[in-house]
Order: C-alpha cells, then sequence, then structure tokens
C-alpha cells in the first residue's frame, strides 16, 4: 500500500505542474516543444509483435510534426534484454529502453532510466495532457514503476485471456465459455478433446523459457491462491495451494495436444486458428492475429472472455512493457526520446493505435463505442485490469537467472521427468540460493518484487 500511495502522489505531483500551464501553450505543444531539436535522433528497440507494427504505421505522422527521426531495431523478444544491458553498460547509443515487466527492478537499480517526474519538471517538453492519472492503476504500477517511483510509460500492454472457439462450443453443447479451471477440467475438457482426430479442448504454450516460466508456470499458481515467494522471499511453491495449482496443470495435459510442451505463442496461436483446440488463454495483443483472414480460419467463431477463474479468484496473467528514457542519452536526446514516449502512449493517438492492432494502457479509449463494438478483447481485457497481481511475475534484478530455474524444471514436471514435488523442491533450493547471493537474507536490499 506504501509504494502504491508514492505512485499516486507522484502522480497527483505532477498533474499539478502540467494543470499550470496556459491554455494557449497547449495548443499544438508538441510541434512547439520539437523546435529547438529537429535533427536529434531516437534510438530504440522493437519487437516483432503487433504492438510495435502499430507505432510504426503511425510513426509518419511524429516525424513529421516534430523533425525527430525515431530509429529502431527489431529484435526477438528473447535477445531484447541482452541487447539492452550490453548497450547500457557500454555507454552505447540506446536513448529510449524497452523495459519488461520483470526488467523494471534491475534497469531502475542500476540507474539506467530517468525518473518521470524528472523529465516532467521540464514544462516546455512535457504534455499539458499528460495524465498519468488516465493509465490503468495496475499499468502504470506494473510495468512503470519501482519502489514507489515512476520511470517508463505503458506500452504494448498484455492482458492473459480466453481465446476460444465459440462454434465449437456451440456444436458440443455450450452457449457460453468456461467460468473458471474446474469447469475447464471437469466439464469442457471431456466433451472437446477427440485425440483420434486430433482435436483438443486447450493449449497452454508451455516452450522452455520465458514461455514456460511466465505463461505456463506462473498462470496456475495465483489463481489456486499460490505464489512463488512467501513475505520473507522464500519459496512458497510447497504450499497446499501453489502444489494444487502445478498439480492442476499436470492433470490438465489430457486435454492437450501432445507436443503442448513445445508450443510458444505462435504454435498456441496457430492451433485456436487453425480448428486443432477449442480455447487457449493467451495475450490481448494476439487478438489481431486471430481476426485476421490471412492467419485464422476462426471468423465470427472468435470469441473472446476472461481467463477462467481458480480457487481464489480470477487472477489473470499479467504482462507487458513500459517505454523510458535512457540516462546514458544526451540531454538533446533526452528531450527528444521524452517527447516521442509521451506521444506514443498518449490519449491522441490511443484510438488510431489500436485500430492499427496496438493495445493501448490509456482507460479513456476503451470507452469509445465504435472501439468497444468493433474488438471482441476490449470488455474482457478491461475486466481483467480492474484488479491483479503487479508481481504476477517478481520484478526484481534476480528474475532473469530464476526464470531459467523455472523454465527448467517447469517444463521437466510437464515432461514428467520429475514429480510437481520433486521439481517445485528443485525449483525453491536454487531461486533461494539465487536471492541469497543478491542479498534479500540479510538485510543488503529491501523485500520488494
Amino acid at each position: 500500500m506504501k509504494r502504491a500511495l508514492k505512485i499516486c502522489a507522484s502522480v497527483v505531483a505532477l498533474a499539478a505542474a502540467t494543470a499550470a500551464m496556459p491554455v494557449a501553450a497547449m495548443a499544438d505543444w508538441l510541434e512547439e516543444a520539437a523546435k529547438p531539436l529537429k535533427g536529434t535522433e531516437v534510438n530504440g528497440i522493437f519487437l516483432d509483435r503487433p504492438g510495435y507494427r502499430a507505432i510504426i504505421k503511425l510513426l509518419p505522422e511524429f516525424e513529421k510534426k516534430t523533425g525527430i527521426k525515431v530509429n529502431y531495431e527489431i529484435v526477438p523478444y528473447e535477445n531484447a534484454r541482452e541487447k539492452e544491458v550490453l548497450n547500457f553498460t557500454s555507454q552505447g547509443d540506446l536513448t529510449m529502453a524497452l523495459v519488461d515487466l520483470v526488467w523494471i527492478g534491475e534497469f531502475a537499480e542500476n540507474g539506467w532510466l530517468v525518473p518521470v517526474d524528472e523529465l516532467a519538471k521540464d514544462r516546455a517538453i512535457t504534455d499539458p495532457n499528460l495524465k498519468l492519472d488516465g493509465f490503468f492503476p495496475l499499468l502504470l504500477e506494473a510495468f512503470g514503476s519501482w519502489g514507489g517511483t515512476v520511470y517508463g510509460l505503458p506500452f504494448d500492454n498484455y492482458s492473459g485471456l480466453l481465446f476460444y472457439n465459440s462454434c465449437k462450443l456451440k456444436e458440443a453443447g455450450f452457449d457460453k465459455p468456461p467460468a473458471t479451471w474446474e469447469e475447464v477440467m471437469t466439464v469442457y475438457g471431456p466433451k472437446l478433446t477427440d485425440a483420434s482426430k486430433n482435436e483438443f479442448a486447450y493449449a497452454l504454450q508451455s516452450r522452455r523459457g520465458e514461455t514456460q516460466s511466465a505463461d505456463s508456470f506462473m498462470r496456475f499458481l495465483w489463481p489456486f491462491g499460490g505464489s512463488l515467494l512467501n513475505k520473507e522471499f522464500k519459496s512458497n511453491l510447497l504450499s497446499k495451494e501453489s502444489q494444487a495449482g502445478l498439480q492442476f496443470r499436470q492433470d490438465l495435459m489430457k486435454y492437450q495436444p501432445p507436443g503442448v510442451v513445445s508450443f510458444d505463442h505462435a504454435e498456441s496461436v496457430n492451433a485456436l486458428a487453425q480448428g486443432q483446440v477449442a480455447m487457449i488463454t493467451e495475450w490481448s495483443a494476439f487478438y489481431s492475429t486471430l481476426a485476421d483472414p490471412a492467419t485464422s480460419k476462426l471468423g465470427d467463431c472468435l470469441a473472446v472472455a476472461p481467463e477462467p477463474a481458480g480457487p481464489a479468484g480470477r487472477l489473470p496473467a499479467l504482462g507487458g512493457f513500459s517505454l523510458a528514457v535512457a540516462a546514458q542519452a544526451t540531454p538533446e536526446q533526452q528531450k527528444a526520446t521524452w517527447l516521442f514516449i509521451q506521444w506514443a502512449t498518449s490519449e491522441d493517438i490511443a484510438k488510431a493505435y489500436v485500430e492499427a492492432g496496438g493495445v493501448s494502457g490509456r482507460m479513456a479509449v476503451y470507452n469509445d463505442p465504435e472501439i468497444k463494438a468493433k474488438y471482441k478483447f476490449v470488455e474482457p481485457m478491461v475486466a481483467s485490469w480492474q484488479a491483479g497481481v503487479p508481481e504476477y511475475r517478481p520484478r526484481f534484478p534476480a528474475w532473469p537467472a530464476i526464470s531459467e530455474i523455472v523454465a527448467e524444471w517447469g517444463s521437466k514436471m510437464m515432461l514428467g521427468e520429475v514429480t510437481v514435488e520433486g521439481g517445485s523442491k528443485e525449483i525453491g533450493t536454487r531461486m533461494e540460493a539465487i536471492l541469497g547471493k543478491e542479498g534479500y537474507y540479510d538485510g543488503k536490499k529491501k523485500l520488494l518484487q
């Protein structure tokens, strides 16, 4: 709660600073702010995902208005963090940081990011309509904030959703999707699975790597009342609740394709798009892929709902990024980058961004009747963002190392090479060794995740 209050205080202070700006100065603020920065270049990293393709479509508008050039390199997600870390540690050329939810602690604690309130002190380069309180509070805290300080603005944000083939469900006698994971297991799974026809109820993307640790393993902890860590930062994986969730995941495999342990996002989405499975839990950003006739056979059969609830309620997967100004950039580059980030995450372009295939972190755009009517994912996604767990995956600097451990032993669990209990013990022992070395048990580091 204290952390949330600090963030709220930062938002209020920033709002007060910008509210005093004269009305005349608000008109065409971007063009005016950019005049001294024409010719400045912004350098960043993008991913090959719908949200980035969407902002690339809109880039000419920003560059024409400002005279600022935005250079981007598209890299695979698996290489993005390493590429940024190497650039920041060698004082490279990146002026903008793409910050995954689980990188925010590492990037902030290493001093690689400029806090938003420092940038916003310069009113000449700060949007008078910035409105940090216009972002979903969960997103601003989870993706952009660390230790009570806001560093980045939410961009390309995801909620886990249930995508399903309504026609297949109707054929099986269902007029609505499952509301709970128990229904998936006991009611929907048996009726929607026919292995002889290579048809299955569900597919859980579980490829070893961040997909296994985040999309597969963590997805079945929180809804069952479990968690990775307890309040003392010791492993909580052997708790009754965590074990129940992980065992449920194991048991659910009988209603999934045989090779699901090697499925990444592309395979999971394609399995639904081509009719092999009836349901998947995937990121909201994949709606455009599933709705595109060029990549999906679903057509009007595509339907979307919130993720099923577990015994502890509906606590869906949370993922995505923020955009932040890199501390290594020159003062001019920092200003230009701050202008771009404000524009890219603004309410002004939110509708165009969503229509181009992106997912905005702004609340207002999802009240637009046209957006609500056109995009089936909007209402379930907004419902998912009303409450959630910012530390769905721990956001501290130790997560990348722990993620590798979870990915290794989580995969072994699913493959039957170790028991759920045995794999949990291995993860816990190895995870606690890392956290001990990091200083979480001797008071050197605050227990922030």
